[in-house]
């Protein structure tokens, strides 16, 4: 934490004036409607949209993250806060200016009152989730919960609202087994929506991409650096996660054809686009 309040997270993704975080750089970036943002981009997706649909919420994204974490408002608005909200728990509502609402869903503690004006970044509350806790409500696990809800009183899923599910084409890689820009633009948002990926959509892999997908490999095997630099334990991890999509050679950390196509089918989900 800086001496100020404020996480080292928070200020690497925004400016701190008056006591609110204003996002800048990359993470504004990526935000489709102006005065947004994903306040959560750094940190990995625990739960999708769709898995919440499948298990009959109406939807939302979870994003896992120690308890006492604080919560930056993804855009400027009023604050109103909902203890113990049946199975969300402590729940905190910005009513944003332009007619939508975010909620946080399985705080630890609100940090400011009812009818508060806040900023986009600024700070609402610290998350939750330990099971059993206060404000955890049905929750598993630290995390937060997010969703958004339109003008109209639909739920909505945030990422869509913010564009990062800006409608990436498939890649063909798939098909042809050749990796190209297209491929690599939907290998960075997997990476930036589950590995903390924060450098540009841009189908160029440098550094802050493989560190990224090091990272993303872990699950698969892999236990080398995550410097950036992929060799073929990089590689092997990749191919181990392509055999859950269908690829069937040697776990040899040479990628060829094959090895591409089956890590071209996972890349291919739709919550990637």
């Amino acid at each position: 934490m800086t001496n100020d309040g404020f996480s080292r997270r928070a200020l690497l993704h925004g400016t701190v004036a008056a006591g609110v975080v204003t996002a800048v750089g990359a993470t504004a970036a990526h935000a489709a409607v102006p005065g947004f943002y994903n306040p959560f981009s750094g940190y990995r997706i625990t739960g999708t949209w769709e898995e919440h649909l499948s298990r009959g919420s109406l939807g939302g994204i979870d994003f896992g993250m120690a308890v006492g974490t604080r919560l930056p408002a993804a855009g400027g608005g009023v604050v109103t806060n909902t203890p113990n909200n049946g199975t969300g728990g402590h729940t905190v509502t910005i009513q944003h200016d332009n007619g939508y609402r975010s909620q946080y869903l399985h705080l630890s503690q609100f940090l400011l009152a009812n009818g508060t004006r806040v900023g986009m970044g600024g700070i609402v509350g610290l998350s939750g989730g330990e099971p059993g806790a206060p404000g955890s409500g049905s929750s598993t696990g630290p995390h937060v919960h997010w969703h958004m809800i339109n003008p109209s009183g639909v739920r909505i899923n945030p990422l869509t609202y913010l564009g990062s599910g800006s409608g990436l084409p498939k890649t063909s890689t798939e098909q042809d087994g050749v990796p190209g820009a297209v491929m690599w633009k939907r290998a960075q948002n997997w990476l930036r929506l589950e590995q903390g990926y924060t450098g540009p959509i841009d189908g160029v892999p440098g550094a802050n991409t493989y560190a990224a997908l090091q990272r993303g490999v872990r699950a698969y095997g892999y236990t080398g650096p995550i410097d950036g630099v992929p060799g073929p334990a990089t590689w092997a991890g990749v191919q181990r996660l392509a055999a859950r999509w269908g690829y069937t050679g040697p776990i040899d950390g040479v990628m060829g054809p094959n090895s591409w196509r089956g890590f071209a089918r996972f890349l291919n989900q739709d919550k990637y686009d």
